[in-house]
């Protein structure tokens, strides 16, 4: 029973946090110029936009395919730092835009924390 909770909650976490980070992805690709202008007034240069999408991508491809648990590991971390200093970001330029971020790095760790739990059972 349990596994059978642990699993749910881990795929609508995930699937959550695949939404939360294709949006972005597809903001940096397809709204380039909205993302530049956020990264800009974030005090962050606009040539990081690409590669965070490929990256973000390339996580999300990690985390889901499982081939290799070390990446899928990294894919976390990248994640969660990501997001941490994400929030801090918006924190700091106090435009009031770290929920998503808050809100998507709870999603990341129970995604992670109910990972550990299915494939340790």
């Amino acid at each position: 029973m349990n596994t059978k909770r642990n699993k749910i909650i881990y795929y609508i976490t995930t699937g959550l946090f695949t939404a939360s980070m294709s949006i972005s992805i597809l903001m940096y690709f397809f709204a380039h110029d909205m993302a530049a202008e956020a990264f800009t007034k974030l005090g962050f240069p606009t040539y990081i936009i690409y590669p965070l999408a490929i990256a973000k991508l390339l996580g999300l491809t990690a985390i889901w395919t499982g081939k290799s648990k070390l990446l899928k590991e990294w894919a976390y971390a990248g994640f969660s730092f990501n997001l941490v200093l994400a929030a801090s970001a918006h924190l700091a330029a106090n435009d009031g835009e770290f929920a998503p971020a808050l809100v998507a790095l709870v999603l990341i760790l129970t995604s992670y924390i109910f990972n550990k739990k299915i494939t340790s059972e």
